[in-house]
């Protein structure tokens, strides 16, 4: 009976002692409750490639020719030609599919003059729809006509036939008009640089740094969404003849760090964000490097994605190509979506170097802007002025990304 009575005693000292815990912790705004989707710190990531094993590449993603029916004087043999000039290693023409009813297969890419010796041709189009526009590549034809006929449907229907064709997705012109009203979770990339108007992209950088502070790592793109060419004649000029000057291929440029110059080495170049914009072809290419351990040799690059280790990291911004030596260009870091540091640089090959710890645990981002007085574009003698003093942006170099979110 007496052992009994002390295991009563011991029952209900316990309760007692949990109600009180209870009340306690309840009182101090502590609670039991734990985040199933609260972000992770991957124990493991993919290694790094080699930052110096490949070749840049410039292009345009974003280019209409005579398969889109509010196109003029832009054949498909007018752009190709125009872009070897130019310098380009590789273009993407991107048709509207709904001018086709999505049978791009058998318009743009079978025109006869869809060929080319010297550049890498993407198969893509532009995903018009209602709810906005994307653009889709792939290095090899594709069902494209599948892709248009979901384009109507749920976000998770379009994202598993876009999974299933093994295409990269990008969202084009994500604000204003025909803005992409799709979840960003069916994408690889965004257009954060549409045409050589440089001011009305603000909006679509700022979707850009919300999608990569909540742990989305979507690489930033350029596009020029060129529709006009010369024409042949001055009686087959129209009304939109004129914008020919003001926007053309390669305003913007986007360049590309592929390990080949191949199709697919692009396409992966793109998805992996190994990706720099510049306004022109002739504008200085930014390059962005990260050195971990500070031995004097970068380890990472923009689009790559590293352990934080709560230690000291040194980045380098560099421009390349056709800088001007009597220019002072003026850097802009971007950590998390806020200002870093900003810096001034010049000479033949401006570089700055800066010094920042990365975050052991949780998402750490930067990213790189670049102002200054542009370079010329000849051919297209209006767009500098629309670009104003926008030269260059880098994509970010991540730190903690989960590569499965």
């Amino acid at each position: 009976m007496k052992k009994i009575t002390q295991l009563k005693n011991i029952i209900h000292g316990g309760l007692l002692m949990g109600i009180m815990t209870c009340i306690s912790n309840t009182s101090s705004g502590q609670s039991a409750h734990s985040n199933p989707w609260a972000p992770i710190d991957p124990v493991k990531l993919p290694p790094i490639a080699s930052v110096t094993d490949g070749v840049w590449l410039k292009g345009d993603l974003h280019v209409h020719s005579r398969h889109s029916k509010e196109s003029s004087n832009n054949a498909v043999a007018k752009i190709l030609s125009y872009a070897k000039s130019v310098g380009f290693g590789f273009i993407c023409i991107t048709d509207h599919d709904n001018h086709v009813d999505g049978d791009v297969a058998h318009n743009t890419w079978v025109d006869p003059e869809f060929r080319s010796d010297s550049l890498v041709l993407l198969y893509g189009a532009e995903w018009t729809t209602t709810r906005g526009h994307g653009n889709a590549f792939s290095a090899t034809p594709y069902d494209h006509q599948r892709l248009f006929d979901v384009r109507d449907q749920r976000d998770v229907v379009v994202g598993a036939v876009k999974k299933g064709l093994g295409i990269h997705l990008s969202a084009n012109h994500p604000s204003g008009k025909d803005n992409f009203g799709y979840s960003y979770d069916i994408v690889n990339s965004i257009e954060v640089w549409n045409s050589s108007l440089w001011s009305k992209n603000a909006n679509a950088i700022m979707i850009w740094d919300d999608m990569l502070s909540s742990g989305r790592k979507l690489t930033g793109r350029g596009g020029s969404d060129a529709h006009h060419g010369t024409p042949d004649s001055p009686d087959k000029a129209t009304a939109n003849t004129p914008t020919r000057k003001s926007n053309y291929v390669g305003t913007p440029t986007t360049w590309v760090f592929a390990t080949t110059r191949s199709a697919q080495a692009v396409v992966d170049a793109l998805t992996n964000g190994r990706v720099s914009v510049s306004a022109n072809p002739y504008s200085p290419r930014v390059e962005f490097y990260a050195d971990l351990d500070q031995d004097g040799k970068a380890d990472m690059m923009m689009g790559d994605n590293a352990k934080g280790t709560g230690k000291p990291a040194k980045f380098r911004i560099l421009l390349s190509g056709k800088t001007d030596a009597d220019s002072t260009y003026t850097v802009r870091v971007v950590k998390n979506g806020s200002e870093f540091g900003t810096y001034k640089i010049s000479g033949k090959t401006p570089t700055i170097e800066f010094t920042d710890t990365p975050a052991a645990t949780g998402r750490t981002w930067y990213r790189v802007v670049v102002e200054g007085r542009p370079n010329a574009y000849p051919q297209v003698p209006e767009s500098m002025a629309l670009t104003g003093n926008m030269v260059a942006l880098s994509n970010p170099i991540y730190f903690n990304f989960d590569p499965n979110f």
